[in-house]
């Protein structure tokens, strides 16, 4: 059963806290680096493990913020997200000058360094611009767009704003992982698919304006020279070593995105009306999960489906649901990305559940397999 928290309540900075545990993940990447040894494997291991560790002590969360509180009462969780670009521009750029030229790591070390800053680029990086990018304010979308260019994935903002939003759970969405597909043929569908539709989706509504792909108000003019800036960066500071390094880490952070992206809508499809149209997004067309320290970790991430319901809300102002209302994962992300990654471990977790989803809403639907293929109509 949910609570609610009262606005003067959820202003408070005791609230807010828990979500600033991401910023210890900034020293303990500087930490592995300058101690070396296995010391590198710190950063996975807190990141994924202790974390899920946390959700069996910390337990689930029912608790929703009131829906009258106002951004005054968000400035303590506003800050976080606000805080984390600079911080992990200096985090970043400093280790690629330090490393290159740190002789007690040797190369082996070097890289679990850098796969250990993937792993935060990724699962806060990227996770703090996909909040900061759904905002109006152009200095959050500007940070959004400097945290995707520090992992060479600018074009997610394109992508999930136009495409992912308008057409998750249908076969328009590349991002929706069908039923059954494994991870490993997921991967490389999305990466080649994702991109492709977010420059379609920019170029069209450039069209809509009697405007040219190569028009400068092209978002990804600004995608590419950002890109461009950091790699140039990567080599001033640390040469060649440095550029392969920075390219460790954002091979890692792009894994991670979409090893969550895969979990996020697995097997959930919105059901084909007629002539190509859907019914509307719904909570129960994303998985939820109420864990609380993952939450933490993921500001309100797991919160799925309401982000979905309503992207405009702020993560604080996210809600959670119960069974009723949309599906749950049985753990938080990190425990769910891990399955992923074993295709036969996933499918004996999940399937059930989704099949179990199906009958639940959508009884009257007894051929599932354009569903399961991607071969519904299009939606227009």
């Amino acid at each position: 059963m949910t609570t609610t928290i009262p606005p003067q309540e959820l202003a408070r900075i005791s609230r807010a806290l828990p979500f600033w545990l991401s910023l210890l993940l900034l020293p303990l990447a500087w930490l592995s680096a300058v101690l070396g040894g296995w010391a590198p494997l710190l950063l996975p291991v807190v990141s994924w493990h202790l974390f899920s560790l946390l959700d069996t002590v910390a337990g689930v969360s029912q608790q929703n913020a009131d829906l009258e509180a106002d951004e005054t009462d968000m400035r303590w969780y506003r800050l976080i997200t606000l805080i984390w670009t600079p911080a992990q521009f200096v985090m970043l750029f400093s280790l690629i000058w330090y490393v290159p030229r740190a002789e007690h790591l040797n190369g082996l070390e070097k890289f679990f360094v850098f796969f250990g800053v993937g792993v935060i680029t990724g699962t806060i990086g990227i996770n703090y611009s996909h909040e900061l990018m759904h905002q109006k304010n152009k200095l959050e979308r500007w940070l959004a767009d400097i945290l995707l260019a520090m992992v060479l994935y600018s074009h997610f903002r394109s992508e999930h704003l136009l495409v992912h939003h308008r057409y998750v759970a249908t076969p328009r969405d590349p991002v929706t992982a069908l039923y059954d597909e494994s991870f490993y043929h997921y991967y490389p569908r999305v990466l080649r698919e994702c991109w492709r539709s977010a420059f379609r989706a920019e170029k069209s509504m450039l069209a809509r304006k009697d405007l040219a792909w190569t028009d400068l108000s092209n978002p990804f003019f600004r995608y590419w020279s950002l890109q461009a800036g950091f790699l140039l960066l990567a080599l001033v500071l640390g040469g060649w070593l440095g550029v392969l390094l920075f390219l460790t880490q954002a091979g890692i952070a792009v894994w991670q995105l979409e090893l969550v992206n895969y979990v996020e809508h697995y097997g959930l499809t919105r059901k084909h009306l007629a002539d190509g149209k859907y019914e509307h997004v719904q909570p129960r067309h994303s998985w939820n999960a109420a864990h609380r320290a993952t939450n933490w970790l993921l500001i309100n991430l797991q919160r799925h489906s309401d982000h979905h319901y309503k992207p405009d809300r702020r993560f604080p102002m996210l809600q959670t649901y119960g069974s009723s209302e949309a599906p749950q994962l049985p753990y938080g992300y990190p425990v769910m990305t891990m399955a992923a990654m074993v295709p036969p471990l996933w499918r004996r977790f999940m399937n059930p559940r989704v099949n179990k989803w199906r009958e639940m809403y959508y009884p009257d639907i007894t051929n599932w397999r354009p569903y399961n293929k991607g071969t519904t109509p299009l939606p227009r």
